[in-house]
């Protein structure tokens, strides 16, 4: 079974700092872009960033500057490093993976997400 597990979410005041990990496990062939999407009450998911498997990354605006992102191929982890934390961060981030596993062709798999709160 592939899963993808986050962590590292939780609350923080304006202004700090939290840094999101996800690791994809299971009978994994190849991960190509990894990235986080987040969704805010009322709010359509959207994407924050993502990263190819050679390190080329895609970042939503409001966070140009304030988040990045990287991951590990030989883990199959992804980060999310956020800094200067606005209450507009507040949401629930998934982590997505587009993953070939055995058996399948390669497809998106998420997370179970993980909230993350900016108290202002």
């Amino acid at each position: 079974q592939v899963q993808l597990v986050e962590s590292g979410g939780g609350l923080v005041q304006a202004g700090g700092s939290l840094r999101l990990s996800c690791a994809a496990s299971g009978r994994i062939l190849s991960v190509n872009a990894m990235g986080w999407y987040r969704q805010a009450p009322g709010n359509e998911r959207e994407l924050v960033a993502d990263i190819t498997s050679g390190g080329s990354t895609n970042y939503l605006d409001s966070v140009k500057g304030r988040f990045t992102i990287s991951r590990d191929n030989g883990k199959n982890t992804v980060y999310l490093q956020m800094n200067s934390l606005e209450s507009e961060d507040t949401a629930v981030y998934y982590c997505n993976a587009n993953m070939r596993v055995f058996g399948s062709l390669p497809r998106d798999y998420w997370g179970q997400g993980t909230q993350v709160t900016v108290s202002s």
